[in-house]
């Protein structure tokens, strides 16, 4: 890894169209990024979503037939698949409740918290506590893509897939989880990929941000 800004990592990185099937990520990489998405912040602290880490040549062939056969899938070599909770539950929220008490006390803020999040959340319909926590998924989908430019490793965020396809294909609905983005990892083809030398397109800061005093 070089001595890179910030600012110079994310001008480094792109969405890569094509990458190249010949190398792979180095584990001790791929930790980091993985570390990085279990630290990501969600609301509630709920982390509502799981990781999925596809390596399986045979699954990802099968998923990239779900993504219009977009090659990074195949061609990474690893594919991220975050999978959102399905909705809300008592036994969901208990767990992360659970968690807080092991980890800071049994206090009772901690409970009356928890128990206040069951009352609002469960009564809910479960199609808008699937799309809160797929809101948390893509709060860590950013930090992912950070983490792996500063570890120098290539990422393209997908919504193009049919996720009832890939659910099927991982067997996510058994596990009340739904997907929500994929993201494979790998590596750049600097002789194949047409958007690498393309300048980065951005609006201006002018246009983009409003200050307030």
């Amino acid at each position: 890894m070089t001595n890179k800004t910030l600012l110079e990592q994310l001008n480094w990185r792109y969405a890569t169209k094509k990458m190249d099937a010949a190398k792979s990520v180095p584990q001790e990489k791929l930790d980091t990024i993985i570390e990085a998405i279990r630290l990501s912040p969600t609301s509630s602290g709920t982390q509502p979503f799981e990781l999925l880490v596809v390596t399986n040549p045979e699954l990802r062939s099968e998923i990239s037939k779900a993504a219009s056969d977009q090659s990074p899938i195949t061609d990474g070599s690893h594919l991220l698949v975050f999978a959102a909770w399905d909705n809300y539950t008592e036994a969901r929220i208990d767990e992360v409740a659970k968690l807080n008490v092991e980890k800071r006390g049994d206090l009772p803020l901690i409970g009356q918290y928890y128990g206040n999040l069951k009352a609002s959340y469960v009564p809910r319909d479960a199609e808008v506590n699937y799309a809160h926590a797929a809101r948390q998924a893509y709060i860590a989908l950013g930090i992912t893509m950070v983490a792996a430019a500063e570890q120098e490793v290539d990422c393209t965020p997908m919504e193009g897939f049919d996720p009832s396809k890939v659910d099927e294909i991982l067997g996510l609905k058994e596990r009340g989880l739904r997907s929500v983005v994929l993201l494979p990892l790998g590596y750049r083809d600097p002789t194949g990929d047409w958007l690498l030398n393309m300048p980065k397109v951005r609006k201006s800061r002018k246009t983009m941000v409003t200050q307030i005093d």
